[in-house]
């Protein structure tokens, strides 16, 4: 299933628009904030989908019942440019176990590019729910292939995909790369993907625009 936040009206569009906006993304704190924010909402959307149960809380006047999450999530990253949409998540899954994985693109001469996974840190993901972020999903192979190296932690119950930006041609990528019963949440979706990998009109690098560009 794939849910897409911008294609409904609301706030989120906002954040959205300030991201993509070239003159609003020389300031990078509002960046990685708007990225955070993103995040947050995403994280009550999924909250909506997970198992809740009845507790009594003792409050100064008596008890009152309240529905709550059963358990958390484990939140796992792609390293760096998840990082702000990661803390957004963990703002509103504030007891969720953290996962971290290092992707990136080995170019070669001929301008062609791989994709490796150098680091993995995560707990047991075993019956657990997985919710896996990285802000730009491009060709979708990073993704694929983050969500293969966690697998090696345990297999989780359910997993969740989340991009604030995502390419068409990567989304169907991962529909077809990953289980069917996986769940994508996206903020937009794009139709264009460049030869080198970037999707129009996009945003650009995600992570320079939170950290700085890198060499």
């Amino acid at each position: 299933m794939v849910h897409i936040l911008g294609a409904t009206n609301s706030l989120f569009n906002q954040y959205i628009s300030e991201i993509r906006e070239v003159n609003v993304q020389d300031d990078s704190m509002r960046f990685r904030r708007n990225m955070e924010r993103m995040g947050e909402i995403i994280a009550y959307e999924i909250s909506k989908t997970l198992q809740f149960h009845s507790r009594e809380i003792t409050t100064p006047l008596g008890i009152a019942n309240v529905s709550v999450p059963k358990e958390q999530p484990v939140i796992g990253t792609i390293l760096r440019a998840g990082l702000p949409v990661h803390q957004g998540l963990l703002n509103y899954f504030d007891k969720a176990q953290n996962a971290f994985i290092s992707a990136y693109r080995r170019h070669h001469k001929d301008g062609s590019f791989d994709i490796h996974v150098e680091y993995l840190s995560a707990p047991d993901l075993t019956d657990k729910v997985l919710i896996l972020c990285d802000p730009m999903l491009a060709t979708g192979a990073s993704m694929v292939l983050a969500y293969q190296a966690l697998m090696k932690r345990g297999k989780p119950r359910h997993t969740h995909i989340v991009s604030v930006i995502a390419s068409s041609e990567g989304l169907d990528y991962a529909k077809k790369h990953l289980p069917e019963s996986v769940t994508f949440w996206c903020g937009a979706v794009d139709e264009e993907l460049t030869a080198q990998s970037y999707i129009v009109p996009g945003l650009g690098d995600a992570g320079d625009l939170s950290f700085g560009h890198k060499i």
